[in-house]
């Protein structure tokens, strides 16, 4: 059981709309045993995109998008920890760059993920698992040392 995530936007987006994996975010993400759940700032960009985009294409009504952004919003108020980008997640992204085939928000992810992980292990406290739905990355976060798991192998 994860007791400590990092779930980055590609993972966390499953918990508002429905498609694979989804049943597994909301049964890892559910109020009566949540784990400790850090994401980037960024991801409150990106989930919010998202659901526009969905919204502007005629997938999502604009009820359901109404409905899923004010549980975001509750979500990122209440229920996860917003980690702000600073200077030591831009050079820890800009190092993984260098060393990995990576986009821009994906380095800014795994190096928040990455950090955050340090300061948990040096505290004491268990790793984090860090959750994405992007093989790739996934396959890059494993190369740099952390636990992972994509919410795609649990359909």
């Amino acid at each position: 059981m994860v007791s400590v995530a990092y779930i980055d936007t590609s993972a966390l987006v499953k918990q508002y709309i429905a498609e694979v994996g989804s049943d597994w975010v909301k049964a890892l993400l559910a109020i009566d045993r949540t784990p400790t759940v850090f994401t980037s700032h960024l991801t409150v960009v990106e989930v919010t995109c998202a659901l526009a985009r969905r919204r502007h294409e005629g997938t999502l009504s604009p009820e359901d998008h109404a409905q899923a952004l004010t549980a975001f919003d509750y979500d990122i108020s209440y229920r996860y920890n917003i980690v702000d980008v600073k200077p030591a997640i831009v050079d820890a992204a800009r190092r993984l760059a260098n060393q990995h085939p990576l986009r821009a928000y994906d380095a800014v992810h795994l190096a928040t993920a990455w950090l955050a992980n340090q300061e948990l292990t040096l505290a004491g406290r268990p790793p984090l698992t860090f959750i994405c739905a992007d093989n790739r990355l996934v396959a890059i976060a494993q190369t740099e040392g952390l636990l992972t798991d994509n919410p795609n192998h649990h359909p």
